[in-house]
């Protein structure tokens, strides 16, 4: 037995469930299929610039995530290479807040309906079914959908099927983490970012008791067995640590075991980005699946929110009536409606293209600039670079995605 459903949509992460509340606003039911058994919450949390407040607004939840957030009103950068103070970048202007992933995107599954997300739903392949998409998951379903959108991650089982490549490994791993201070933790509400000699390190409070920190580093063969052992990754990232101040390493020694992880650091190669199907007939990509970039712009979450809200907008042109109501029931013809899909799918497209291949290859050389090993180099990042790269980091979040509605 076939369910068939209007717009499915692979990964319950940050861009499909904001993608759903974007279409839910709309009127628009949609389909969340999540491989795991719950709500994913790796990465613990992450920075969120003006443009990802502004998709949040978009979608309606931006107020209520604010008030558990607070302002982060300036970055501290010092580097451990040159014997200089830290420059202060202050943030005036910009909204800047540390976003915890859990609280996100549990807020996002709260509004909405109830039987939207299926978890323990694995797409193990992808089939052409006439102007439909034929899904079959790992449990034996099998579905058909009129739209099919992947927000299915780095390994995306969409994206493959549109042709893109695997993300390629840029050389560089990131460990990060959440402590948790019972009573406050007294740190102010500054970023503090440390760059040192290939590496990379910082953190960020997200309330009076909450904070997340990251370290990123150009890992060796040996390095590879600490992925799986937060205790080993605990004791690894304080032997990095040695010429950090001590507020940084009384971060990391607050971590509990099971708010570490680590990762490596992989990214869409732009060219691919500017060749490559993000839509083909009525199937796109989102979100990682889309753009995985690296960290160094704090852009990956905040596109997701991007992705999700000028992708329901799109969605919502093709499927509503002029008057606003949702094509329901049987359609008198297939493949008009397909046709418009695909158009809104396109447009999507067009509009994404640009914006992922800026954000991806920006964060590239933001990345070899601030973690690069050579003497020259690091010299240059820290008496000229650094006093550059906040205010072009500024400027990327300056993006405004729209609202749901042209």
């Amino acid at each position: 037995m076939e369910i068939v459903e209007d717009v499915v949509i692979v990964g319950a992460g940050i861009a499909g469930l904001t993608t759903s509340l974007g279409l839910h606003r709309r009127g628009i039911r949609s389909l969340v299929l999540e491989s795991s058994d719950e709500l994913r919450i790796t990465g613990f949390a992450f920075t969120t610039w003006s443009n990802a407040w502004k998709a949040l607004d978009a979608v309606g939840i931006g107020e209520s995530l604010r008030h558990q957030h607070y302002l982060t009103p300036s970055i501290l950068v010092a580097s451990t290479f040159l014997d200089q103070p830290a420059s202060e970048i202050s943030y005036k202007g910009h909204e800047i807040r540390c976003l915890q992933r859990r609280l996100l995107l549990e807020t996002l599954a709260k509004e909405l309906p109830s039987d939207t997300i299926r978890f323990s739903s694995k797409v193990v392949s992808i089939e052409e079914s006439g102007f439909f998409k034929r899904l079959h998951l790992s449990d034996g379903t099998i579905l058909k959908t009129k739209v099919l959108i992947g927000c299915d991650g780095v390994n995306s089982v969409v994206a493959k099927w549109l042709g893109f490549d695997k993300p390629v490994f840029t050389g560089r791993s990131a460990i990060r983490g959440s402590a948790n201070f019972k009573g406050g933790h007294g740190f102010g509400l500054k970023f503090r970012q440390f760059l040192g000699k290939g590496l990379r390190s910082g953190f960020l409070p997200c309330n009076d008791e909450n904070v997340y920190w990251f370290l990123t580093w150009i890992p060796s063969t040996k390095d590879e067995e600490l992925e799986d052992d937060p205790v080993k990754l605990k004791q690894f990232v304080m032997s990095k640590l040695e010429d950090i101040p001590n507020e940084m390493k009384s971060v990391v020694g607050k971590t509990e075991l099971d708010a570490i992880a680590s990762s490596p650091l992989r990214y869409r190669r732009p060219w691919e980005l500017l060749w490559g199907n993000i839509s083909k007939g009525n199937v796109c990509v989102a979100g990682d699946a889309l753009h995985p970039m690296t960290p160094d712009l704090g852009q990956g979450g905040c596109a997701a929110l991007e992705d999700g809200v000028v992708l329901a907008r799109c969605i919502a042109e093709a499927l509503l009536k002029p008057g606003g109501e949702e094509n329901n029931g049987k359609i008198v013809d297939e493949e008009e409606e397909y046709k418009r899909i695909e158009m809104g799918l396109k447009n999507y497209a067009q509009e994404r293209r640009w914006r992922s291949i800026d954000l991806v290859s920006t964060a590239s050389m933001v990345g070899y600039i601030q973690q690069n090993s050579g003497k020259i180099m690091n010299f240059l990042r820290d008496k000229f670079l650094s006093r550059f790269l906040p205010g072009m980091l500024l400027r990327k979040a300056s993006f405004d995605c729209g609202t749901l509605r042209y």
